[in-house]
């Protein structure tokens, strides 16, 4: 396949890359933005690690081709701390500790932060149901849940 440059809107700010039209999304973040935060997983679209937002829906970034967000709204775990500082979801999951080695919490976050976005007050089944994608092999999930309460009700 022949590069071509594409136009993504990630994170609010235009940016031109340049990229096989099969790269996945995961790749021109990380290696072509720098943005470094959504982590490769199992790059099937299974473990939840690499999650972003695109138009707005929680969506694995490791199998998105490219070509396919070109001109779509992609947002990135990055873009969810207010002023440089974390957000109140990011402070809920400090509050907790209930990030231990730390490689799902970005994909956790963004599937989070989607769900108390659409619904400020979810039930424990409510965030249970929004993570169930995700996997987490330090097995914090349920401080994760406890977090994710919190921070909808602050």
């Amino acid at each position: 396949m022949v590069a071509s440059t594409y136009r993504l809107d990630v994170n609010g700010r235009p940016h031109d890359v340049e990229a096989e039209p099969d790269t996945p999304l995961l790749l021109v973040l990380r290696n072509a933005l720098g943005l470094t935060g959504a982590k490769f997983g199992c790059g099937q679209g299974l473990c939840g690690a690499c999650t972003i937002w695109l138009d707005g829906h929680p969506t694995p970034s490791c199998d998105q081709p490219v070509e396919y967000v070109e001109d779509r709204s992609v947002r990135t775990v990055e873009d969810l701390s207010v002023d440089g500082e974390p957000g109140p979801l990011q402070t809920a999951l400090l509050t907790e500790q209930a990030a231990q080695c730390g490689y799902c919490i970005p994909g956790i976050l963004m599937s989070a932060a989607a769900l108390l976005r659409d619904n400020p007050n979810p039930t424990r089944e409510d965030v249970v149901t929004a993570l169930e994608r995700h996997l987490c092999r330090c097995g914090s999930h349920e401080r994760i849940v406890r977090a994710v309460l919190a921070a909808g009700t602050s």
